[in-house]
């Protein structure tokens, strides 16, 4: 999986230049993201109220409304069973500022292990400032794929990934109203 995601991200940077090659990455992400999210929360109960159960049978799993109840058990989802299933292991860390932002971090992102500055800084950018521009395109398609995740339990988001020291990234999960 991790060379296939590595041949991925060549291929349409090759394809495409620039923004649309992100924007290419993302979308086949969230396509991605939302057939992942219907597998794997296929099984899992609506973690709302049981009076919300009761009132919403026929309405369960609609678009509409989030899958497994309030946005923090949907986040947790994506963090615990979610991220196991997709990247082999929990995120290391989860924030959040009750606000609607999410920030998941992994220490050890598998699909940036590969992923390598060029050799020398000749623009005069820093070590990690250069790292975060090699890592970009590798993060791409994961924020592609945890936003869709997320549209398919019902919320609307933007995800933004970050990786200043490698194989370390954060991923910002920004809920819209």
């Amino acid at each position: 999986m991790d060379l296939l995601f590595t041949e991925a991200v060549q291929f349409f940077s090759e394809q495409h230049y620039g923004p649309a090659a992100g924007a290419a990455l993302q979308a086949v992400g969230v396509r991605v993201g939302r057939q992942l999210a219907e597998r794997y929360s296929r099984d899992k109960p609506r973690l709302g109220g049981a009076l919300e159960a009761i009132m919403c049978t026929e309405l369960a799993y609609s678009r509409d409304k989030p899958r497994l109840g309030d946005t923090l058990e949907v986040i947790k989802f994506i963090c615990k069973d979610f991220w196991l299933a997709v990247f082999k292991k929990q995120v290391d860390n989860l924030k959040t500022n009750h606000r609607g932002i999410y920030m998941l971090q992994d220490n050890n992102f598998r699909w940036l292990l590969r992923v390598a500055p060029a050799a020398a800084p000749t623009d005069g950018s820093s070590p990690s400032e250069q790292l975060a521009a090699a890592a970009a395109p590798y993060l791409e398609l994961p924020c592609g794929i945890i936003r869709g995740a997320l549209t398919h339990l019902g919320l609307n988001c933007t995800v933004e990934g970050d990786a200043r020291s490698l194989p370390s990234c954060s991923f910002t999960i920004k809920i819209v109203s």
